[in-house]
């Protein structure tokens, strides 16, 4: 079992920059490749971005690429996500999420049914 808590959401204006934090508990972290995945009211839960068990590899979805960047501390047991530029469109419940896989395709890192654990989730809106 893995226990996440995402923290750091909040209401910020457009433009503005925020830095999710996941900070994980239970079984070895580093044995997880850990994503980001949010959710707007009425839509489907989202793929935002992935990083690989060592840090080495990391993927975005098009609509955040350039603007949001994940990391993760295995000494901290951490995983981060560090949004600039922040729009509208980014308003939403943000999950991170732990999955013992490997695989590299898109279609899997991408698909939330394929990861173990989740967090809470925390809230970002973003004001025009």
């Amino acid at each position: 079992q893995v226990q996440l808590v995402e923290s750091g959401g909040g209401l910020v204006q457009a433009g503005d920059s925020l830095r999710l934090s996941c900070a994980a508990s239970g079984r070895t972290f580093s044995n997880y490749a850990m994503g980001w995945f949010r959710q707007a009211p009425g839509k489907e839960r989202e793929f935002v971005a992935r990083i690989s068990r060592s840090g080495g590899t990391r993927y975005y979805a098009d609509s955040v690429k350039g603007r949001f960047t994940i990391s993760r501390d295995n000494a901290k047991n951490t995983v981060s996500l560090q949004m600039n530029s922040l729009n509208p469109e980014d308003t939403a419940v943000y999950y991170c999420a732990a999955d013992l896989g490997t695989s590299y395709s898109s279609s899997y890192y991408q698909n939330h049914h394929v990861y173990d654990y989740w967090g809470q989730g925390t809230q970002v809106t973003v004001s025009s």
